[in-house]
């Protein structure tokens, strides 16, 4: 029997409770190159308002016998994450806001990262499908008593959970500042404290390299482009208001390859310019989205952004292999709600394409310098859907911390940015290019959703 080309994917509802047994402060086990009272730079790609977040993510090991439980693996991964904040030093300083609201990284009487260490009574089995990302995974995640939203000033900037289960089996609930490290760099970070607790000894490859400074703004600042991206746009549509006041649900759906390829090929009719699988993924997602919830008035302007690694676009200098900051600039399509739901899907994927190809050097200079003359003060969510590519993070292959790929790696709730799809590798390192899309829709949205997704696809959809 032939797979569905796009199958919805569900996850129980579940309330899990668990019990703190201890937190750990994770100092660096030798010195570092820091004293008390020095600072760090970050450049203006590390401070835009949207890096201003800890991104969580949780991984689940199952193990074979509960004699390689809490403590060992408590053990194991602090004494790794230690050795690892030598090379990683500035992770075990804290943020604090400079003259303008600019933000450094300050090395001070609080530092190190913090480890949590919890137990659960329940089996990992008790927790349905690991392979779909499900909100009720919350208390995996360490957050302090009446922590604020987006609160980073004065934070450990790696703070982990480990949850060991009644199977013998944990999981690593992690979050890592955004303004240290873009996904690539989280994925070096994590790759090598796996690769130190796998081997028991410090391993880092690439050697991980600072150089905020290569991203200093110019003098004067030169904004040679308009930064569509960053604009404070009034919401004059229906989308915000209904997202924003109706609780949204998240929404997982299994998207095979041939999905993806069938796609790729309405996108690309004969004579247009090659389009990538994110380039035709990204628009589709985007169009059903905005069909789906019958975003009013049709002549008004919506916004598609997504972030572009542009790290193989610098060429003066070239970056360092073992750069961890954050190179990503944030690229922007525009489309009317008309031509968007009506209009051809290659169109909008060539809208998509063109925000990408026009991220260049150039582009991550004058965002640089767009920042530095109006550094944005609030997140912005007038007319916009932000899509999220995690599928080439080997987010799978970089966790392996000696007890094998994790089953499950990844993001777990996106309620909270409801304007916000992330695209997942689906499993460990899938070979066959299938992707998890998750997004987030008001209740009595999600059925015409999926009845637009699939349409393309012949209704091969379960």
């Amino acid at each position: 029997m032939a797979l569905p080309w796009v199958q919805e994917l569900h996850f129980p509802h579940l309330n899990i409770s668990i019990t703190i047994d201890r937190m750990i402060s994770v100092m660096p086990s030798r010195p570092i190159p820091a004293k008390l009272g020095d600072r760090l730079y970050l450049s203006n790609l590390d401070d835009t308002i949207g890096a201003r977040v800890f991104t969580p993510t949780v991984y689940f090991y199952r193990l074979d016998n509960v004699n390689s439980g809490q403590r060992s693996v408590m053990k194991i991964l602090h004494d790794a994450l230690a050795e690892i904040l030598v090379p990683y030093y500035p992770l075990s300083g804290r943020l604090r806001e400079t003259k303008n609201g600019k933000l450094e990284v300050f090395f001070g009487t609080e530092q190190g990262a913090i480890m949590v260490d919890a137990h659960c009574k329940m089996a990992l089995a008790d927790l349905g499908d690991l392979t779909v990302p499900n909100p009720a995974w919350e208390p995996l995640i360490f957050k302090f008593p009446n922590e604020e939203p987006y609160k980073v000033l004065d934070m450990p900037l790696v703070i982990a959970q480990v949850t060991l289960f009644s199977c013998g089996g944990f999981s690593l609930g992690l979050r890592l500042c955004h303004c240290i490290c873009d996904g690539i760099g989280a994925m070096q970070f994590v790759r090598a404290w796996a690769a130190t607790a796998k081997a028991g000894t410090l391993l880092t490859d690439p050697e991980p390299c600072w150089d905020r400074e290569l991203f200093l703004p110019r003098n004067p600042p030169r904004v040679k482009f308009p930064h569509v991206e960053f604009m404070r746009i009034e919401d004059g549509s229906s989308l915000t208001m209904s997202l924003w006041q109706a609780k949204p649900v998240q929404k997982c759906y299994r998207v095979s390859r041939e999905f993806q390829t069938h796609l790729k090929a309405l996108a690309q009719p004969d004579g247009a310019a090659a389009c990538t699988t994110f380039d035709a993924m990204a628009a589709y997602i985007w169009r059903t989205w905005v069909k789906a919830l019958d975003v009013k008035p049709l002549e008004y302007e919506l916004r598609l952004t997504f972030s572009v690694n542009a790290r193989r676009k610098l060429q003066n200098p070239p970056l360092k292999d073992g750069f961890y900051g954050n190179v990503v600039c944030v690229a922007c399509a525009s489309s009317s709600v008309s031509e968007l739901v009506n209009g051809q899907i290659s169109d909008t994927v060539h809208l998509v394409r063109e925000a990408r190809l026009n991220v260049s050097e150039e582009y991550l200079r004058s965002t640089l310098d767009y920042i530095e003359m109006n550094r944005p003060k609030r997140l912005e969510f007038g007319g916009k859907l932000t899509i999220t590519q995690w599928t080439r993070f080997c987010i799978y292959e970089s966790a392996d911390f000696g007890w094998g790929i994790p089953v499950y790696a990844g993001p777990i709730d996106l309620t909270p940015t409801p304007q916000v799809c992330v695209f997942l590798p689906d499993g460990k390192a899938d070979p066959n290019g299938t992707m998890v899309v998750c997004i987030c829709l008001p209740e009595g949205v999600s059925e015409k959703f999926t009845k637009y997704l699939c349409l393309m696809g012949n209704e091969n959809c379960t």
